[in-house]
């Protein structure tokens, strides 16, 4: 049974693209730490557990948008609306409210050659 930080985890992979490395990063920890948390050995401490939710809102809402490639990489590169700061570094450096606030002004994705969308 998938505890819940392993079902933020899978979502985070599945909707933004981001394997256990990246998300690690982000997060300020080690991957073996986020794979413990994904197999239920271990639980993360309650300021990565609040990065982890963050990430999965706004992976998630991204997700509505874009292709999880297009996410990703969104989310490691330079933004003119957060003043050329990277959304990634944002989030470990707990300003998540910038980045959820910059997707209004900013995010836009040409739909993929497979999405059916005009």
């Amino acid at each position: 049974m998938r505890n819940a930080i392993s079902r933020k985890l899978e979502s985070v992979h599945q909707k933004g693209a981001l394997r256990s490395v990246r998300v690690a990063n982000i997060i300020d920890t080690r991957p073996e730490s986020v794979s413990r948390w994904n197999q239920g050995q271990a639980f993360p401490r309650p300021d990565a557990e609040k990065l982890l939710i963050d990430l999965e809102y706004i992976v998630g809402h991204f997700a509505d948008l874009c292709e999880p490639r297009d996410v990703r990489m969104w989310l490691f590169s330079c933004r003119k609306v957060l003043t050329g700061e990277i959304p990634a570094d944002l989030l470990q450096k707990g300003r998540a409210s910038d980045v959820i606030e910059s997707r209004v002004t900013e995010f836009t994705c040409r739909p993929s050659q497979h999405d059916p969308r005009p």
